[in-house]
């Protein structure tokens, strides 16, 4: 009997898991169906189920790659989705990983057209004040198209109609296919950078939905509003809107009316010369006649007729009068320095130095008067303040208080003033001090004072 395999359900969910992802096919598959329990996770994780009439698959989309989605996935929508399949170890469940998703269907187009509509026209692609001007006179002309197609045609043969005289530069693209939308990018970029034309055609000729896809890829809207040359949308007919119609600075209905916008027509151009030409040459007429009757009028002119009576007569009145003028001012202005000169004669005399002088020398000796008679008063206020205290000092003297009989004992040692008999001892030597000496004396005996 053989040893049986027991395995974990780890180790079966992870050996069936490597067994699909082995599977070449498995690892690079398309699948059409209908999304159902679609959820955003707040990582960015999309998580749905991909169903159709008869079965259903759990599917994931992770956010590295539905952030390259052109459309928001939703609910009941029909997609084409491309990925593999593996399995989701911890619940032993396999499941759909997808890379790539889009809409199944014109509907399906029509919903991603209309959402990126939105997306672009709220960050302001769309907006009218960032729209550049078409310049008038272009010196060179950009068409970006394909360069077999009936709308290339048209554009060249309207533009050399039109305005022959301007060069026209043709940069060939992809209008149609998965790999339409980049060249129609990589045009835009090479034509700026090389900066040879002044406006920029870009476009195709009609289709359906489908076919005129590329011009509705974010790439090329975004590729569109970064041009700093300017840009003429030209795609399909009149009735078709696309997202680079709305992007671009100027829509045009069709590439023939496009080369139309993007360059003025020399007929007009020589009509409006034609009449630039009238207008001056009537104009000059009129500033001729106009010269010309002036000129007469200053022929009849009296100053020319008779210059001397004209300009010589009134210019020596002139110069009378402002001879009588200026004597009359000069008058004026002399009185008016007399006055002034006799007013500075008074401030002078006001402010005369002797009189300054003699008004400080009253001043002062006044205030010499006052000063002596303030110390005056002082001295004598000390002198009684002086002896007043001198009294009060010689009525507390000690020696006052001597003369009246008493003396001053201090030991010998120390010369301390002895107010106890404590302080010394028999036989101690004691000064005392009198009103007129001292002595020196010998303690025989000592006395205490009983004070009860």
């Amino acid at each position: 009997m053989s040893e049986r395999t027991v395995l974990s359900i780890k180790d079966l969910n992870r050996y069936i898991k490597m067994k699909l992802e082995g599977d070449n096919r498995l690892q690079d598959v398309w699948l059409q169906g209908e999304i159902s329990n679609f959820t955003r996770h707040s990582s960015g994780h999309m998580y749905f189920t991909l169903k159709d009439a008869d079965s259903r698959l759990k599917s994931i989309m992770f956010a590295s790659f539905n952030q390259k989605l052109s459309f928001l996935p939703r609910e009941g929508m029909r997609v084409l989705a491309r990925g593999s399949i593996s399995v989701y170890e911890r619940d032993g469940q396999y499941q759909f990983y997808a890379r790539e998703m889009q809409p199944d269907g014109v509907g399906g187009l029509y919903l991603a057209y209309e959402q990126l509509k939105k997306k672009l026209e709220a960050e302001g692609l769309f907006a009218p004040e960032r729209k550049k001007a078409i310049p008038t006179f272009p010196r060179a002309v950009g068409v970006i198209t394909s360069p077999t197609g009936a709308a290339v045609r048209d554009v060249l043969i309207t533009l050399q109609r039109r305005y022959p005289m301007v060069p026209v530069i043709l940069y060939p693209v992809l209008v149609q296919g998965t790999q339409a939308a980049p060249s129609i990018v990589r045009a835009i970029a090479k034509m700026n950078e090389l900066r040879e034309v002044d406006v920029m055609i870009v476009g195709r000729g009609g289709g359906s939905l489908e076919e005129l896809w590329a011009f509705n890829e974010e790439a090329v809207a975004r590729g569109i509003a970064a041009s700093h040359i300017p840009i003429i949308s030209a795609v399909g007919h009149e009735t078709d809107f696309t997202i680079a119609d709305f992007v671009a600075d100027l829509r045009a209905a069709t590439p023939t009316a496009a080369a139309e916008l993007a360059v003025p027509h020399q007929l007009e151009l020589k009509r409006q010369l034609a009449d630039g030409q009238q207008r001056l040459h009537q104009a000059l007429q009129r500033t001729l006649q106009r010269r010309s009757e002036a000129l007469e009028r200053l022929r009849r002119s009296p100053y020319l007729v008779s210059p001397q009576r004209q300009l010589l007569m009134p210019a020596a009145q002139q110069l009378d009068r402002m001879e009588a003028e200026l004597a009359m001012r000069m008058r004026q202005r002399l009185s008016r320095a007399a006055d002034a000169h006799m007013r500075l004669d008074r401030r002078m005399e006001a402010r005369s130095p002797r009189a300054n002088m003699l008004a400080a020398r009253q001043q002062s000796e006044a205030a010499g008067r006052a000063l002596r008679q303030a110390m005056s008063r002082l001295m004598q206020g000390k002198r009684q303040e002086f002896g007043s205290r001198l009294r009060s000092l010689d009525a507390l003297s000690p020696l006052k208080v001597m003369q009246r009989g008493y003396s001053l004992v201090y030991d010998e040692r120390e010369q301390k003033l002895v107010n106890s008999i404590e302080q010394v001892q028999i036989g101690d030597v004691v000064n005392v001090r009198l009103t007129d000496g001292q002595l020196q004396c010998h303690v025989w005996s000592m006395e205490e004072k009983n004070n009860e």
